[in-house]
């Protein structure tokens, strides 16, 4: 069982990183390893039930080649920054070849001696082993000259792994087998490539806590789906099977979903091109459904603006009209009341355009730093409050975003004037970027945070639904115009407050994919 839980993770691995939208070398050259460690495993697995001489001839070119493969993997992990060469990656290939073709002569022509043939599985074995210590070896020298850094603290967390794991396994075939108990050692190299993918396919997970965060959610996802298929098991089968193995059936259908899933649609996409996405969640619905909305909206405004602001013109030419003939003063007070109010309501409706009309984003691959420095620098130049103190706490270290920058500066500055207004004593506001993991990919982070009277629990549900504000001339746009904005980019935008403690504004950006 524990064979084929290797096999099976392995397979399930290189199919995500095969199907992946992620086309990178370090990738690629995992997948393949992965599949040819799924080769050996699987045909070791079912050449034991089923005795076929194609499994065993199978599970000898999958143990070959693991080591040519595996160098390959150590130079695309290390960024080329190694001693290893693609010399080495040739000599291994082609020693893997003669080995094959060795292994061939011994088990299918009878040529060899019986002892040959009775030694050489430990051979081959010993053949694997020396280009995974020498791999390993070129990690520990890449530690040695590498800079400190995220890129190092990442590779540190690997070797750590690498050791634990051999010692486990050691442990395994020495202690296990005097004592009847078994480790597992399939089971310990499940989780090690596991772990492996984990650090290459998230590179912003450069704090152990948030790797073992990210493997505790796959964890009690595991733990639930067998504890759901335990209690069914129970209640409705004649002989329930161990938990060990329900576990493990478990652990493999959690990591499987996701490439599962890109698969079906894959083949849904070239079977009914015009059918919508089935995989589509409840909430995505409701996202679509919003996005309807949206569209009706922008066919409702312009209409909508252009009747109300013909009545405006005409009646703000007349006040103006009036005024200029009026001797009165008490009369010109109240008509410079209509034209100012006519202004105000002009400008509701400007807003109004801004916050139905479609964006036309002039999107480029960009620096998120530049951009929140030069909003910041537009905020320095007007007209600052005494007590009012800026900061910023930007990472020195972020990927790019692919954004419009005029835009993005339109948001940044609309949050952070509703945040002054929110400090009429004046206060602190700080701008801090950030890196951010997650499972749904390596995301940039902004936070705007003030110091001021906050907003209120029931108010924060609505602040960003249209002409909802609590401001007394407020038209209540500014925010939801934010938040469109952010959504046209494929961000995200909310905001935590403690009331008379200060509020902070998140927004999330998707990185660049390289």
């Amino acid at each position: 069982m524990e064979t084929l839980t290797l096999a099976a993770v392995s397979l399930t691995i290189a199919v995500s990183l095969m199907i992946s939208k992620n086309k990178m070398p370090l990738h690629r050259s995992f997948a393949w390893l992965c599949l040819a460690l799924f080769v050996y495993k699987g045909a070791s697995y079912f050449g034991g039930l089923l005795q076929q001489d194609f499994l065993k001839t199978a599970e000898i070119l999958g143990l070959v080649t693991l080591p040519p493969l595996t160098i390959a993997f150590t130079r695309n992990l290390l960024n080329q920054q190694t001693f290893l060469s693609e010399r080495h990656i040739a000599v291994a290939a082609v020693f893997s070849l003669v080995l094959a073709v060795v292994a061939y002569v011994v088990y299918y022509t009878g040529f060899a001696p019986g002892g040959v043939q009775a030694y050489l599985p430990l051979f081959l074995r010993a053949y694997v082993a020396i280009p995974l210590v020498i791999c390993y070896l070129a990690l520990i020298v890449y530690l040695k000259i590498r800079a400190a850094g995220a890129e190092k603290k990442r590779m540190r967390y690997l070797a750590i792994a690498c050791a634990v794991a051999v010692v486990l396994m050691a442990l395994d075939c020495f202690v296990g087998a005097a004592s009847g108990y078994s480790l597992h050692g399939n089971i310990i190299m499940a989780a090690l490539i596991y772990l492996i993918l984990m650090i290459i396919t998230h590179p912003q997970l450069t704090a152990l806590h948030d790797i073992m965060a990210r493997a505790m959610v796959v964890f009690i996802m595991t733990c639930f789906a067998a504890i759901i298929i335990a209690i069914f098991t129970g209640l409705f089968g004649k002989a329930a099977a161990p938990f060990s193995h329900i576990l493990v059936a478990s652990f493999i259908i959690v990591i499987s979903i996701e490439p599962f899933q890109q698969i079906l649609k894959k083949i849904l996409t070239m079977i009914y091109p015009d059918s919508p996405d089935v995989f589509t969640s409840l909430y995505a619905l409701d996202e679509r459904l919003e996005r309807e909305k949206s569209l009706l909206l922008e066919e409702m405004a312009p209409v909508l603006a252009h009747e109300i602001r013909n009545p405006l013109g005409s009646m703000k030419g007349a006040a103006q009209y009036l005024r200029s003939e009026e001797k009165d003063e008490e009369h010109q007070k109240l008509l410079d009341v209509i034209i100012e109010e006519v202004d105000r309501l002009n400008g509701v409706v400007s807003q109004f355009l801004n916050y139905a009309k479609p964006y036309q984003l002039n999107r480029k691959t960009q620096w998120l730093n530049p951009v929140v420095e030069k909003a910041v620098s537009i905020i320095r130049a007007g007209n600052l409050p005494e007590n009012m103190v800026i900061e910023q706490d930007l990472h020195p270290d972020l990927p790019p975003v692919h954004i419009d920058a005029e835009q993005f500066i339109q948001v940044i500055l609309n949050i952070a004037y509703n945040a002054m207004e929110a400090m009429p004593q004046g206060g602190t506001l700080v701008f801090r970027t950030s890196r951010i993991a997650g499972d749904a990919g390596a995301a940039v982070g902004l936070s705007i945070r003030d110091t001021g009277k906050g907003i209120r629990r029931e108010d924060a549900k609505n602040i960003f639904k249209p002409f909802f504000t609590t401001k007394e001339r407020g038209v209540g746009l500014g925010l939801p115009i934010c938040q469109r904005i952010v959504k046209s980019h494929g961000g995200r935008l909310r905001v935590k407050s403690i009331p008379g403690q200060g509020s902070i504004f998140y927004i999330r950006l998707d990185v660049v994919q390289e």
